[in-house]
């Protein structure tokens, strides 16, 4: 695959505080790249965080990829979501937050007007590869983790079991786990049809249809800025099986157990989306398969997620530096 050279840019870190951390800790830059990606065929972007002494070293570091959810984009884990302050806490991890649009990482079974949509290949082929060629990686299963929110978190963990030979763990926090499974019961006649939450006003239509409309000058993806444009065309899942093919309660079957990454799940109990963390980690349990579990008290956002990253990175760090045959060894600040 012919890969183009990155284009790296700076974008404006989040300083978190309140977080039973010191508020002078430094966060590290959050660079923007942009490159093209043949698997959607249009230049993406993906955020990045390098180690303090990257530019310095010689270096090879593990990455942790995090996916964002459905209608946020590459810059939701960077800016809103404290992941600057807890990269920082370690001094050998690289962090990479791709854009995944609204397409629930999958490559669609079919798709329309003119479009390319192999989004799983967007990021486990393209993303990864890009990651690996152009910065100082750990190019091998051991010294890659996944994790994601909602969409991301199905998407983090569909992937990883559908690819579990390029992650060694792979995590989800209040992901929609349930996702294609529940289109699959759908096409099975085993479901009713989905019903929308609530019916709006012509007049709510109207507004919701321009507001996804409008651009986000955040995202600056020509064509791929706005939630319109971000929504892949066609269909995702054509047969029940392709929803099978990406459900993780029927993956979770289909890989050998001395096969399966390490699998970090959480969730806060005020989430709806709880109940499909609960019943993984049930079936991880009776079948002996190695897992991290966590609930605490926490809602479908930002506050929640601004805690459960702290943890994502501590679990799946310390994987990936024991798969690496080393002792965790990220720098803890000192307070003042």
């Amino acid at each position: 695959m012919t890969l183009k050279r990155a284009l790296v840019t700076t974008v404006t870190a989040v300083v978190l505080v309140g977080l039973g951390q010191p508020a002078t800790a430094q966060t590290p830059e959050l660079l923007t790249v942009e490159f093209y990606s043949p698997a959607v065929d249009r230049d993406m972007k993906y955020n990045i965080l390098l180690p303090s002494d990257y530019a310095a070293s010689t270096e090879r570091y593990p990455v942790l990829y995090l996916l964002h959810g459905l209608t946020q984009n590459y810059t939701a884990w960077g800016l809103a979501n404290g992941t600057p302050f807890y990269a920082s806490l370690y001094d050998d991890l690289i962090v990479v937050m791709p854009d995944g649009g609204n397409s629930w990482y999958a490559n669609w079974a079919e798709s329309t007007g003119g479009q390319t949509n192999n989004w799983e290949d967007h990021i486990v082929v393209d993303v990864v590869s890009h990651v690996d060629w152009n910065f100082r990686t750990i190019a091998r299963r051991e010294g890659r983790a996944i994790a994601g929110l909602s969409m991301g978190g199905y998407g983090s963990i569909s992937l990883g079991l559908r690819n579990p030979e390029l992650f060694i763990s792979i995590g989800s926090t209040s992901g929609a786990l349930e996702h294609a499974r529940q289109v699959s019961r759908r096409m099975r006649g085993e479901e009713p049809p989905r019903q929308p939450r609530r019916q709006l006003t012509e007049a709510q239509r109207a507004e919701r249809e321009r507001r996804r409309q409008q651009p986000n000058p955040l995202i600056g993806i020509d064509g791929f800025s706005s939630q319109v444009e971000r929504t892949p065309e066609g269909t995702e899942f054509v047969t029940a099986e392709d929803a099978d093919a990406y459900d993780p309660f029927t993956l979770i079957d289909q890989v050998p157990q001395e096969a399966l990454p390490h699998i970090y799940l959480d969730c806060g109990t005020e989430d709806r989306l709880i109940s499909g963390a609960r019943e993984l980690a049930g079936i991880l349990m009776e079948r002996d398969i190695p897992f991290d579990y966590m609930q605490m008290a926490g809602r479908h956002d930002a506050d929640y997620w601004i805690q459960s990253i702290g943890r994502i990175i501590g679990v799946q760090y310390e994987v990936m530096q024991r798969a690496l045959g080393q002792r965790p060894s990220g720098r803890r600040r000192a307070s003042n």
